[in-house]
Order: structure tokens, then sequence, then C-alpha cells
């Protein structure tokens, strides 16, 4: 007889597929390790701005996750329409699936159409569709004003609009274009990755305004008008573009706000240290956890964020089903590379969970850090899969 236990991983992305192989390692072959995902593939997000400029294709930026059966994981494509925490059951595709732990890592849903006229006005590079689409932009357009806009303070990838606004000056002055494009970054937020302190936000800020890049913070989009390419924003300024590349808000997938498992921050609220949710054995991890930290701002969200989480999460699992090893804690460390054109980046990390503030250090820009952005992505890619 079976007496196996079975935990279910809800999300492939960066939590759920450290989650589930980290569980693999650690578990006998008797205990169940099932995967569950809407998509076919793992995505790489944080080359979406390689793609959009043309330096990367979708193939080379993903792979099936179907190859983690290889490993021993089940994995089940569908769409998870039910999640009842309490009894550890989900509803996919019709089917019940019951375990005996549940980890949540199904991240943020992008949300356009919550700003009226975001979504048929431009394109959102924070997802494949949109970042496939925005390189055909990209590549056709020859002068007028780009815009790049976050619309809303706070979103995944905190790095990742500023990134693409100096990737893409970078992108035209090497197609000798840049005089005649003009590129605005308008942002709801007061400051770069404020999250991360004064200094580093006002090392980015400088990086991106040395590249006659004109950043307008504290612009609260309301909405959009696709026709006259119109931004109106909530302090009565109203701005023209000719193409409109986003960050759109971010929100909880239905699912998981119909099981109960939001709380007032319109996250899901966990213990900063382990990451188990108000339900016992029900843990969430990565973009869709709410973690706040003594500077009144939340941990980010970002998938070195999610990783971290992830494995703290599949070592205490793994510890309660064979009642050894040492417990484990998430810390609050993570960094990540900043892209700012011509084969350089920099690179910030330190401890985010440092009181009164984070301790972040930002190193300078260089092409060492570039290329370990690139050894990242390769080396991600190869040992999970």
């Amino acid at each position: 007889m079976d007496s196996g236990q079975t935990i279910l991983v809800l999300g492939g992305g960066f939590g759920g597929l450290t989650a589930a192989v980290e569980l693999r390692k650690r578990l006998s072959k008797q205990h169940h390790i099932v995967l569950v995902d809407r998509s076919e593939r793992h995505l790489f997000t944080p080359s979406f701005l390689w793609l959009i400029t043309g330096q990367r294709r979708a193939d080379k930026i993903s792979r099936p996750l179907e190859r983690l059966k290889r490993k021993g994981i089940d994995v089940i494509k569908g769409e998870i329409e039910r999640i009842e925490p309490t009894t550890h059951r989900i509803v996919v595709n019709g089917t019940t699936l019951e375990g005996d732990y549940l980890i949540i890592a199904l991240g943020a849903e992008l949300a356009p159409e919550t700003i009226p006229g975001l979504a048929e006005a431009g394109h959102t590079f924070y997802d494949l569709a949109g970042a496939e689409a925005l390189r055909t932009e990209l590549s056709r357009f020859k002068t007028g004003r780009l815009v790049l806009l976050t619309a809303t303070p706070a979103y995944k990838c905190p790095a990742a609009p500023y990134e693409a606004a100096m990737l893409l000056e970078y992108y035209f002055r090497r197609r000798k274009l840049r005089h005649e494009v003009k590129i605005d970054l308008y942002a709801a937020e007061p400051g770069p990755m404020g999250v991360a302190g004064p200094e580093v936000s006002q090392a980015v800020r400088q990086m991106v305004e040395s590249r006659g890049i004109v950043y307008h913070p504290k612009h609260q989009v309301v909405s959009v008008d696709p026709k006259a390419h119109r931004l109106s924003f909530s302090n009565g300024t109203q701005a023209e573009f000719d193409l409109l590349a986003y960050v759109p808000p971010h929100r909880v997938p239905r699912v998981v706000r119909d099981a109960g498992l939001v709380g007032e921050s319109g996250w899901v609220a966990v213990d900063r240290h382990t990451l188990i949710t108000r339900f016992e054995r029900v843990f969430a991890i990565g973009d869709i956890a709410a973690i706040p930290l003594k500077l009144g701002k939340p941990l980010p969200k970002a998938g070195v964020f999610a990783h971290g989480e992830a494995k703290v999460v599949a070592k205490n699992i793994a510890r309660s089903i064979m009642g050894k090893g040492e417990s484990a804690e998430f810390d609050g460390h993570g960094g990540c590379f900043i892209e700012t054109g011509d084969g350089k980046a920099g690179f910030g990390k330190g401890n985010f969970y440092a009181e009164p503030l984070p301790d972040v250090k930002l190193h300078a820009v260089s092409r060492s850090w570039h290329i370990g952005k690139i050894l990242y992505e390769k080396s991600w890619l190869y040992q999970w899969f």
C-alpha cells in the first residue's frame, strides 16, 4: 500500500518550478510531486527585455514543463478552477486533485483592462504575446515619441521598466535613429526601485536620464485615448505618444481570491520566514505573496525572491514529511541585474529584511554584469530541465 504524501504545486514559474524540483530531490519516490500550470512551457521572463529588442526568440528562453516528468514530477496542464485550502484540494479541468500540502505560486495576474483604453493603446512587455507584438512595432518605428509607462506604483520586477527604457535607447542608437526618436518614461512611483533605498533609486534615475530619456515620476495614469494617442494622469496633466510600451496593473488571480486566501493588502498574507499562510500546510510564494517591510513597502515581487522562498518551503515540507533535517527560514536577501544597453549592466544586491531600511548595494555598471546575466539565463534553463 502506497503511504506516500502528495504535494500540489500550483504554477510553473520561478517559484513553482524551484519548489517542485527541490522537493523531488529531498523526498523518496513514494511521495508525489504534482505541478499544475495553464501553460505547456516555462518562460525565462527576464529575457523579455532582450526579446523586444530582437536579441532573443521565444523558443530560446523557454522549456517544456513536460521535461520535469523525467525527474519524477507529475505535470498537469490546465486551468485551476477552484482551490480549497482547508482540504488541500484543487479542481483542474473539472477534475478534483487532493494533496497533503499546497504550494501556491500562481504569480500576479496582469490587468491592463482596469485602466480605460490602456490595452488598446499600446503593448505590454510583461507577457510573451505583448513582448512579441512590441518587438514587431519597434522594428517599424523610425521616428516619433516612444513612451514607457508604469500604470501603478507597485509591480513585479521593479527594475524592468527602467532597463527597458535604457535598452530601447541603445536599440535606436544602434539603428542610427536615436535623433529621430524621443523617449519618455512616465512612472506612477516617486522614483525607481524605491524599496532598495534612496541611494539606489537616485543612481538608477541618473542612469536613465544620462541617456537623454525624460523621466516623469509621480504620474498615475487614469485613462488612455487610443485614437488620440493620449495619456491622462491623476494630476491633471496629459501626454501624447506615437508608440506606447507599458507595465500593466497587477492583481491576484480570481481563483485565489475566491479561495479566501487574500488579505487586506490584496495579496496572500504569509509568514515572512516560512511563507505559511493562515491555512495549515498551505504556502504561498513569489509574486502572489505579501510580505510587508519596516519602511512601509512590501518585499518586491521578483523571481530571485520566489526562488529563495521556494527553496525554504521545499526544505521545510521535506523535513515535516521525512522527520529529519534542519528547518529553514527565508532571510530576505536577493539581487537583480540592471541592463543599461551598450552590452553593460549593473547589479543590485542586499538584505531587504534589514531595518529600518533595506541594506542594498548597487555595483557599478560593467560588461561583466551583462555577461553575468547571460550566464544566469543559460544556467537557469539548463539546471532545471
